[in-house]
């Protein structure tokens, strides 16, 4: 039996997804919940099992398309009772083998005249005609007049069987009169229409496909004007060849390169467009002495208990805007315009933006609050490289309640970041770096880092906002307080 996988909705209200990568290929070999394809959603990357046991019949979308949910990608010969592979259908696949003329079906493997489509045996693409309990029914005679031509005997044997004359008529019926052999396909370009198509096996007409040649423009030099592999392999070298001398007399004139707005990117635009118009945002800034807080990762990282863990200087403002939380709710909420409604949470999932590849990514860690500091910090380190591999998942996207962007990895000190939508704040983490500051009336060096607070205005007003961030910059000055104030 011949199934269709259809793109199955990945995500809540996923529309669309684009084809990254496929893992297998037609005639490849599967198993139950193996994973065949990669796909890109407009929020992450997610990579989809299939089904069922069997063989790849066709691959029905190819990397870099963009496929509506609910249409079938892949095709699988699955097995049928008795454990053998069941036929193929009628119609094989349409990227491995070209639809028939109208007049009838064709033979597979090699396409000729039209041969009875209830005298066709189904194959598996490019393993022969599957033999069956059933006996062959004689050759029909062909029309007086007419040439036979001998590639669409239905009584031909698999693929690779040799071209030769048709087998001499049953006994069942008096011998007809011998006809006419089949003019031999011409060499150059393909006919004209209405004439057979070029002859080439499902495998040549994949690569070609490939390479981008076009098989009318071939001329075969396999049996019987048959196109080979290396036929189209000289032609595509030959058409590179051709567009070289272009290309370099082009170049210079590409001044401009557009890149498709889809996928991730296409959602981080959405997503930033609805918060910066919908949300009035207000940033506050704060800097803070983190020598205190740099010593303190420092021995952290000495601890058996962090051994196996990244410790950085994030974890510790993690942890300080987990208690900074727990001192004012009302950051961790929400505004619903439906309901006319603030919905204050009282658990923190939360978010660290991480830049990808394909765009910025937000992965939340699920009831953040609940963790002691090595859980927080094996949870963040794995989020991170996840998130760096492209492979964040929707769901670890969803239901963030605070987030925190870490600006500073890029040596940046601060700035103005939007609201993550669904939220009512985001705190922009700048770098540490050596600055001169006043420490007990004296001049010194001290670690600094700039804090950068965003917040829904219609939530959060000015006075929550510095609270918030004052209580934050305390803890990272005197890390002590995060044990006092937990």
């Amino acid at each position: 039996m011949r199934r269709e996988f259809k793109l199955p909705d990945v995500g809540e209200g996923l529309t669309e997804a684009e084809i990254v990568r496929w893992h297998v290929k037609p005639g490849d070999e599967v198993k139950v919940n193996q994973i065949v394809v990669e796909i890109e959603t407009a929020k992450s990357i997610v990579e989809l099992p299939i089904p069922w046991d069997g063989v790849v019949a066709g691959l029905m979308a190819g990397e870099g398309e963009t496929v509506d949910v609910g249409v079938p990608i892949i095709a699988v010969d699955t097995a049928g009772e008795d454990g053998a592979p069941a036929a193929a259908p009628e119609a094989p696949a349409d990227d491995m083998v070209p639809q028939p003329p109208a007049e009838g079906a064709v033979e597979p493997g090699v396409h000729g005249s039209p041969a009875p489509k209830e005298e066709r045996q189904a194959v598996l693409v490019g393993y022969g005609v599957k033999t069956g309990a059933t006996k062959r029914r004689p050759r029909k005679q062909a029309a007086p007049g007419r040439p036979t031509n001998p590639l669409a005997n239905p009584d031909r044997v698999g693929l690779d069987a040799p071209l030769s004359s048709p087998p001499p008529p049953t006994a069942t019926r008096p011998p007809a009169p011998a006809p006419a052999p089949a003019p031999a396909p011409a060499a150059g370009p393909a006919a004209a229409p209405g004439q057979a198509r070029p002859l080439a096996k499902p495998p040549v007409r994949k690569l070609a496909k490939d390479l981008g040649v076009d098989l009318a423009t071939v001329t075969g030099t396999g049996p019987q004007g048959t196109i080979t592999r290396e036929d189209v392999q000289a032609a595509a070298a030959r058409a590179q060849q051709r567009q070289q001398p272009v290309a370099a007399v082009r170049a210079p004139q590409e001044r401009e390169e557009r890149i498709p707005i889809k996928g991730v990117r296409k959602m981080t635009a959405q997503a930033m467009v609805t918060s910066a118009f919908t949300a009035p945002h207000a940033t506050e800034f704060l800097q803070v002495d983190m020598t205190a807080t740099m010593d303190a990762v420092r021995r952290l990282r000495e601890l058996p208990e962090f051994a196996q863990v990244k410790v950085s200087p994030l974890l510790l403002v993690a942890r300080a805007v987990l208690t900074a939380i727990g001192r004012h709710p009302m950051i961790n909420s929400s505004w619903d315009e439906d309901a006319q409604e603030i919905v204050v949470k009282h658990y923190v999932n939360l978010g660290i933006a991480a830049a990808t590849p394909r765009g910025l990514v937000v992965p939340n860690v699920k009831d953040a609050h609940e963790l002691s500091l090595p859980e927080l910090a094996a949870r963040l380190a794995e989020l991170t490289e996840t998130a760096r591999a492209g492979r964040t998942q929707p769901a670890e996207m969803a239901g963030g309640t605070f987030t925190i962007t870490n600006v500073g990895v890029f040596g940046v000190d601060g700035g103005t970041p939007i609201i993550n939508p669904g939220e009512a704040a985001i705190l922009a983490f700048g770098q540490v770096r050596d600055m001169p500051w006043v420490v007990d009336g004296a001049l010194a060096v001290r670690k600094v880092a700039t804090l950068s607070l965003s917040f829904d205005h219609r939530i959060v007003d000015g006075e929550l906002g510095s609270l918030f961030l004052r209580d934050v910059g305390a803890m990272l000055e005197d890390p002590i307080r995060m044990l006092a104030w937990s």
